[in-house]
């Protein structure tokens, strides 16, 4: 695990940022911290296999169909699947960032993304990390 600081800073510095389990609930959790991401100037990349479009935009089915860089991959998927989100950002190869939400935790996804020299946060709000910034 990365400490708060180091967080921060991965923060800080990110431009793209994959939000897996985006939903046509406009209630959900990942919806609305999405919007918030894009309200503060990041580029949010919708992900989820059922939806073809979000918010307007195209959304991938899997974190490594995203073409191109992507600095955090921001998962709200229930902890049973951090695992697969984990190994699809490995197979990805240019992920700077793996951020789990609050309540998610997965041993086997931090092996995974540690292995493969991708930074690693669980159980912790980006929105609100984001607003120490």
């Amino acid at each position: 695990m990365i400490s708060d600081q180091q967080a921060r800073q991965l923060l800080k510095e990110a431009k793209r940022i994959a939000v897996v389990g985006v939903s046509s609930d406009s209630g959900k959790t990942a919806n609305w911290i999405a919007d918030y991401l894009v309200q503060h100037g990041y580029e949010v990349i919708p992900v989820n296999p059922t939806l073809d479009e979000w918010n307007g935009q195209k959304v991938y089915p899997t974190v490594d169909s995203i073409p191109g860089h992507i600095d955090i991959v921001d998962v709200f998927r229930r902890s049973e699947f951090l695992a697969d989100t984990a190994k699809e950002a490995v197979a990805h190869g240019d992920v700077g960032m793996i951020w789990n939400q609050l309540g998610l935790s997965s041993v086997e996804a931090e092996s995974l993304a540690l292995g493969a020299g991708i930074p690693y946060i669980e159980n912790r709000c980006i929105k609100i990390e984001h607003q120490y910034l």
